[in-house]
């Protein structure tokens, strides 16, 4: 039994992968990990706690392989933030969950107890978010999937900072240092924009990277 039944729900997981990756220097979804790509290793620590998975990409992004099981939507507009992608996620899983959790294809250090613990804290809420001082973490977070209305309403009039939704709808705050008993690292809202951040997480998990992958990142490190 997985922790979205034993909670009662139906939980699926939503990875966004739609950026342009232009701080990286390469499509960060593509990037090795170890002997899986970034995007992938993130699918199968998410399927570890939660099914079915969706990942939404850009409308002409190529993917790396992934699973038979693994949806996949694609953003109908651009660089609208992750409003946007939650809401093509949602359209993808409606009717197959009830909540979701959405992350990012570049946490590949994600830990499924931190997916854990959201889902037991989702309770009656809409949404459970974790927070750093003001800051909050929409794409390390729980939502259910009866949102989706509000979601579209913001987005059609332009009211994109996920914060309108958080206000908007019954939502849980968590301080992420309450998180730090199942993530001590809170390494699940460490994004990797940079070269400099993929790198040290290679470090991190024990694997190294590829000649070329390295060449091409050092580039992008010496133009900034």
């Amino acid at each position: 039994m997985n922790e979205s039944q034993m909670e009662g729900l139906k939980i699926g997981g939503l990875v966004l992968c739609g950026g342009r990756s232009r701080r990286m220097g390469l499509d960060k979804a593509s990037l090795p990990f170890g002997s899986e790509t970034m995007l992938s290793r993130v699918v199968r620590k998410l399927s570890q706690v939660v099914s079915p998975i969706a990942v939404v990409a850009a409308q002409d992004q190529t993917l790396p392989e992934l699973p038979d099981s693994v949806l996949v939507a694609r953003d109908l507009e651009a660089n609208r933030g992750p409003l946007q992608g939650l809401f093509s996620g949602m359209r993808c899983l409606q009717g197959s969950v009830d909540a979701l959790f959405a992350t990012s294809c570049d946490v590949p250090l994600l830990s499924p107890a931190f997916v854990q613990r959201l889902i037991k804290l989702l309770g009656a809420h809409d949404v459970v978010v974790p927070v750093d001082t003001k800051y909050h973490h929409p794409l390390a977070a729980m939502y259910h999937i009866r949102i989706i209305g509000q979601v579209q309403e913001l987005l059609d009039s332009n009211r994109l900072r996920p914060i309108h939704l958080y206000d908007q709808v019954h939502t849980r705050r968590i301080d992420v240092e309450e998180m730090r008993s199942v993530d001590p690292n809170l390494n699940t809202l460490a994004n990797l924009n940079r070269p400099e951040d993929y790198l040290a997480a290679l470090q991190t998990a024990g694997f190294s990277v590829p000649r070329d992958v390295y060449s091409t990142l050092q580039n992008t490190i010496d133009d900034d």
